[in-house]
């Protein structure tokens, strides 16, 4: 079963009712930022300047997707890797991010902030890119244009698929899920 949510978040709640394994159908507002991004962003905190993304119950996606074909709302769209952005997450996560969307494995430190601020880490498909972009219906520049495929932009999306990696309890998919798989064979 498959459950549908709307982004931004509007409390905590909604973010803690999630469990690692959900299967989930992403419809709203995300915005896409990879390294490059992440590190202006922290940049601007540090100077006290302000972000040009309200990230308050936000949910960010680590994506540089290809440019669109004609006719298209964007080009390939698959998840990067998440522990690129791991240095900067955690400040992130503290001023009200909610949920990021990736593949991999993320820090402990990472870890540790999304169960301090319940918050949630998003898997998607690698390797499922077109598919993703499907569900993509508007994409807008909206920060650091120069970056190319690394801008930050701001993804309308209908029933983007991802899946609980590592929810606000800390329960891990990578970690929790493997030791499940292995315990079926003993």
């Amino acid at each position: 079963m498959e459950i549908k949510i709307n982004v931004p978040f509007n409390k905590g709640q909604e973010v803690r009712n999630l469990k690692m394994g959900d299967r989930v159908l992403i419809s709203g507002t995300i915005y896409t930022a990879r390294d490059a991004a992440h590190k202006r962003l922290i940049e601007l905190l540090n100077k006290g300047e302000e972000l040009p993304i309200e990230l308050l119950n936000q949910v960010i996606y680590y994506v540089g997707p290809t440019p669109a074909k004609p006719g298209e709302v964007i080009g390939s769209a698959g998840p990067t890797s998440s522990y690129r952005m791991d240095t900067y997450s955690t400040k992130l996560i503290e001023l009200g991010l909610k949920g990021m969307i990736g593949k991999g494995l993320r820090s402990q430190e990472v870890i540790d902030a999304i169960i301090k601020n319940g918050a949630v880490y998003f898997g998607a498909i690698g390797g499922a890119a077109a598919l993703i972009a499907k569900s993509i219906k508007k994409s807008e520049v909206i920060a650091y244009e120069d970056l190319g495929a690394e801008a930050i932009r701001k993804l309308e999306v209908k029933d983007f698929p991802a899946i609980v990696v590592i929810d606000s309890d800390g329960n891990n998919l990578y970690k929790d899920g493997r030791n499940e798989y292995l315990k079926s064979f003993k």
